[in-house]
């Protein structure tokens, strides 16, 4: 390999995350032809993950990082999201059965075939939906690199979107209970702006149980809450106040 494919690879190298990825599509923005990159790989300095997508030989994959380098290098609107933004947040620690999850929420309907590999250390799961008119969307460092993250705000409200088949109510609820600095200001429009009846009333519901000080600052008159009643469990208790009938354990927890 002569002089300047050397210096190349090593800047290469030297930009890529610890864990991270590289990206065709966006390393050729920067002069590294698809021939170029398989030359890398024919002299081992790169591993094929999947079309497209490499990383640097003999590192161990990391869900956030390869994120991160996808974000970066490609604009894909990806975000942490869920459980796991409220986690980068500082917030509640989501104890998982088995390899730890990363959700992810995308404007597109298909998991990327990168994110279905098995070598990283949690498993992808990716999300669309359109039940949030407003993103709030906040930047967090994490180790050498950035990654887009929904708000504390909205990912709590992702997070019962995604319940029951992701989340218990019950360990949702416990996960509120840590909420206390919520920026009432976020919440309201994200309430406003949210066409899910479930995340509204659910979110107000266990706000309100919570008894936080924010919660006194939520407008209702803004908030369109429907009129239907929604039943989110068998034998559980109807709250009037919010027309949800919510599993018992929630309801008789002090």
């Amino acid at each position: 390999m002569n002089i300047e494919p050397r210096s190349k690879i090593n800047s290469l190298l030297m930009n890529i995350h610890q864990g991270g990825l590289l990206f065709s599509v966006g390393q050729k923005k920067h002069g590294y032809s698809d021939q170029l990159m398989k030359q890398y790989r024919k002299s081992g300095w790169l591993t094929s993950l999947t079309k497209g997508v490499m990383y640097r030989s003999g590192d161990t994959l990391s869900a956030l990082a390869a994120l991160a380098s996808c974000q970066e290098q490609t604009g894909k609107q990806y975000r942490v999201a869920a459980h796991s933004a409220l986690e980068l947040s500082g917030y509640y620690h989501f104890v998982p059965m088995g390899k730890p999850r990363l959700m992810v929420a995308s404007n597109e309907p298909r998991t990327p075939q990168w994110a279905k590999s098995d070598l990283f250390d949690m498993t992808f799961e990716f999300f669309t939906t359109s039940a949030f008119g407003l993103i709030q969307e906040q930047t967090i460092k994490q180790n050498n690199y950035n990654i887009k993250a929904s708000s504390p705000e909205l990912a709590f409200m992702e997070c019962l979107l995604l319940a029951p088949s992701q989340y218990s109510y019950m360990d949702l609820y416990y996960i509120m209970e840590q909420l206390t600095a919520l920026r009432p200001a976020i919440v309201q429009q994200l309430l406003e702006t949210t066409n899910n009846l479930t995340v509204k009333r659910m979110f107000l519901y266990m706000a309100e149980k919570a008894n936080y000080p924010w919660f006194q600052s939520i407008d209702f008159n803004h908030i369109n809450l429907g009129t239907s009643k929604i039943q989110l469990c068998k034998g559980g208790i109807y709250v009037s106040k919010y027309k949800i009938t919510i599993p018992r354990e929630l309801a008789e927890y002090e």
